[in-house]
């Protein structure tokens, strides 16, 4: 499938999911080694069915005149030289390929950037059914800054590569993260660190998935990486590291907010709620949509979402608590006010 439709706070878009449309130097090789192992299987395709289809015709045509069956021949040194080499240099030629290309995508052991590039460094942490993003450093800086389900991150320039290197961890089960224009799928596993890098040049949103499969939600676990102008990305980056700002206005709702069960999954940066289990919510509404890109942010989704995440994203790990309609009013204007 080449195009999908997401739900983002301005109503869908469609989207190039193809892996044929690279936007990244991974996404190219990627392109080239599948371009390249088809030319090679399409060849040996060809020749295989062309040989059969010949030696049906022409010996069809000989049992219709009557003639005798041909000669068989056993035990041909020459013929079995030819089938046993030729697939062994077929096998030798993609094993060099596939292991050169590998080289390519997968960064090194000490995920050295090139010179004069500006890294961004982000810990991916696959959760059922969302994504965890911290970040860690970028071009020398340290921040650590966790949010969720939105990756940001900052186009490269002529002269300025801006190389994204994820860190990739599971909390719980088997995930894969898969960006199709970006690079190839690397799945994120309980106990082990894997890690990928991608830059681009183009901006905008690329859309991706789970690419494995992680329980009820799986295929509603979807990705989002915005590429940001370099100078917009920094914007972003130092505000989602600011605490949540104090609007007096939404004072009965931070009250509301934090007297319920909330506040021991979730964290907003600045007050009582500490949460590790669920998003981060001190940014929330600078995300284009909720629930890992299912629906978009919007007032009355963001209502709906609170008064039963089964209705929204069936079997997800955030129950209903029966808020009043009242609550449910005071806590909407309060994460509102979190920007």
């Amino acid at each position: 499938m080449r195009l999908l439709l997401f739900a983002t706070a301005d109503g869908p878009v469609s989207q190039n999911l193809s892996v044929f449309s690279p936007a990244s130097p991974s996404g190219e090789a990627i392109r080239g080694l599948f371009i390249l192992v088809l030319a090679i299987t399409g060849g040996i395709f060809l020749v295989v069915e062309g040989v059969l289809v010949y030696s049906l015709l022409r010996n069809r045509r000989r049992v219709a005149a009557g003639e005798a069956e041909p000669p068989q021949v056993y035990g041909s040194m020459p013929i079995e030289i030819a089938w046993t080499a030729a697939p062994l240099l077929i096998v030798f030629v993609l094993f060099l390929v596939t292991a050169r290309t590998e080289w390519e995508v997968r960064p090194g052991p000490d995920d050295r950037p090139p010179p004069g590039s500006q890294p961004l460094y982000v810990t991916v942490i696959g959760r059922q059914w969302w994504w965890e993003y911290v970040y860690e450093s970028y071009d020398g800086r340290e921040w650590h800054v966790t949010t969720a389900n939105e990756l940001h991150v900052p186009a490269s320039d002529d002269g300025a590569p801006r190389p994204v290197y994820l860190t990739l961890k599971s909390a719980d089960v088997v995930h894969s993260f898969w960006v199709p224009r970006l690079g190839g799928k690397t799945d994120l596993i309980p106990g082990r660190v894997n890690k990928m890098w991608f830059q681009t040049a183009e901006r905008g949103l690329f859309l991706g998935q789970c690419a494995e499969y992680c329980g009820t939600q799986h295929a509603k676990m979807l990705i989002r990486v915005v590429v940001d102008e370099p100078a917009e990305f920094e914007r972003w980056l130092a505000n989602e590291a600011k605490p949540a700002v104090e609007d007096p206005s939404a004072a009965a709702g931070k009250k509301a907010f934090l007297a319920q069960s909330c506040v021991n999954c979730h964290a907003v940066r600045g007050t009582a709620a500490r949460g590790t289990y669920a998003p981060d919510l001190t940014h929330v509404m600078s995300r284009q949509t909720l629930a890992s890109g299912i629906v978009p942010n919007t007032p009355d989704e963001l209502r709906r979402w609170l008064a039963d995440p089964q209705q929204v994203k069936f079997g997800c790990l955030m129950p209903a608590f029966q808020l009043s309609d009242q609550d449910l009013d005071l806590i909407v204007s309060y994460l509102r006010t979190l920007r």
